[in-house]
C-alpha cells in the first residue's frame, strides 16, 4: 500500500514538471482508464462525426465544395484512426471499443446525434462544431500522455482548416441573396445551443474534470473552454450579419466577457442517453459498415498471417 502511494506521489511530481507519459511508463490505474475513456469517445466521435456531413457529398453546390467537404470527411477518418493508435499505447483493443460504441456502451459527442438539413448546415459545423472542437482539442496538445498529445498535433492543424472551411461557407450564405441569409441563420439558430454543449456539463456536475486536470490530462475545465468558444464566436457572427441565438446574450464590461443564456441541459443528457434526434440513425449507420467492412478485416488478417508464416519459413 505505502509504495504504491509513493508510486502515485512519484507519478503526480513527474507530471507536474510538464513531463509527458509513455506507454511503457509506470502509471496509475485509473488515468489508464481515464485516458482510455477518453481518448476513445473521441475517436467515435472523428467516425461518427463523418456521418452528417457525408450526407451532402453528392449534393454539394459546386465540384469545388464537393472537393472540400470529401477532403474533409477524409481527414475525420483519419483522425479517428490516430485515437484507437493512441488509445491502443494504453492497452484497449480496438475491436472492443468499436464493439462497445456499436452497443451503445460508450459515448461520443452529443453534437452529431442532429441532423443536418440543408447546406448552411455544412457551414455551421465546420464554423462552430469544429471551432468548439479546436478549443477542446488545443489544449491537448499539451496533455500529459505522450500519444495522445503528439496526435492532437496534426488533428489540430487539419481542424483548424475545417473550421475556416465552415466559416467561408456561412459568409457565402450571409453575402448572398435574402434566402441563402435565411439559410445561414437557420442554421445558427439550430447548431448554436447544441455546439455549446459539446463542451460537456457545468463544472459542478462534471465528476471527471478535477481529477483529469490534476493529472494535466485537461488544462481547462469545462465552463473555461464554453466562455471562451462564446468569446470568440459573437464577433464573427456579427462581422457576417448574424445574429446569435441567444436573448440573454450581453458583453459584460466588468468580467470582460459576454453572459449568455441557460443552456437546456435537459436536452443535452436526454442526446447523451441516446434519444436525441438521430442517435439510433447514427449507431444504424455504424453498424451497417461494420459488418459491410467485415469480409475486408477477415481478408487482411488472412493475408497478415500468411505473410507471417512465408517470413517465418524464410528465417527457419
Amino acid at each position: 500500500m505505502g509504495e504504491t502511494h509513493s508510486l502515485e506521489e512519484r507519478f503526480q511530481a513527474y507530471v507536474d514538471a510538464e513531463n509527458k507519459v509513455e506507454p511503457k511508463d509506470w502509471m496509475p490505474e485509473k488515468y489508464r482508464k481515464t485516458l482510455i475513456r477518453q481518448i476513445s469517445q473521441h475517436a467515435h466521435s472523428e467516425v461518427v462525426g463523418m456521418l452528417p456531413e457525408a450526407n451532402w457529398i453528392t449534393r454539394a453546390p459546386s465540384l469545388r465544395s464537393k472537393l472540400i467537404l470529401l477532403a474533409k470527411v477524409q481527414d475525420e477518418a483519419g483522425h479517428g484512426l490516430y485515437l484507437y493508435s493512441a488509445a491502443e499505447t494504453l492497452g484497449a483493443d480496438r475491436e472492443d471499443m468499436i464493439k462497445d460504441l456499436l452497443s451503445g456502451k460508450a459515448k461520443y459527442s452529443s453534437i452529431f446525434n442532429y441532423p443536418t438539413i440543408s447546406w448552411a448546415d455544412m457551414g455551421a459545423i465546420g464554423w462552430l462544431v469544429d471551432g468548439a472542437a479546436i478549443a477542446n482539442q488545443v489544449m491537448l496538445c499539451r496533455t500529459s500522455y505522450g500519444p495522445y498529445a503528439r496526435a492532437m498535433v496534426r488533428i489540430c492543424k487539419e481542424e483548424s482548416f475545417h473550421q475556416r472551411q465552415g466559416y467561408e461557407i456561412m459568409m457565402q450564405l450571409a453575402r448572398g441573396s435574402e434566402e441563402q441569409k435565411a439559410m445561414a441563420q437557420d442554421a445558427l439558430n439550430r447548431w448554436w445551443w447544441p455546439s455549446i454543449m459539446m463542451f460537456g456539463p457545468r463544472d459542478e456536475d462534471s465528476p471527471n474534470s478535477a481529477q483529469s486536470m490534476k493529472w494535466k490530462i485537461k488544462r481547462k475545465s469545462n465552463d473555461e473552454l464554453r466562455q471562451e468558444f462564446i468569446d470568440k464566436t459573437v464577433p464573427q457572427a456579427e462581422f457576417i450579419g448574424l445574429t446569435i441565438p441567444d436573448p440573454d446574450l450581453k458583453w459584460n464590461e466588468e468580467k470582460g466577457q459576454y453572459d449568455y443564456g441557460e443552456i437546456n441541459w435537459e436536452e443535452f443528457y436526454q442526446v447523451i442517453k441516446g434519444n436525441g434526434p438521430c442517435n439510433a440513425q447514427r449507431l444504424a449507420a455504424r453498424q451497417k459498415a461494420y459488418d459491410d467492412g467485415k469480409w475486408i478485416r477477415e481478408a487482411a488478417n488472412a493475408y497478415a498471417e500468411k505473410e507471417s508464416k512465408r517470413k517465418a519459413e524464410k528465417v527457419a
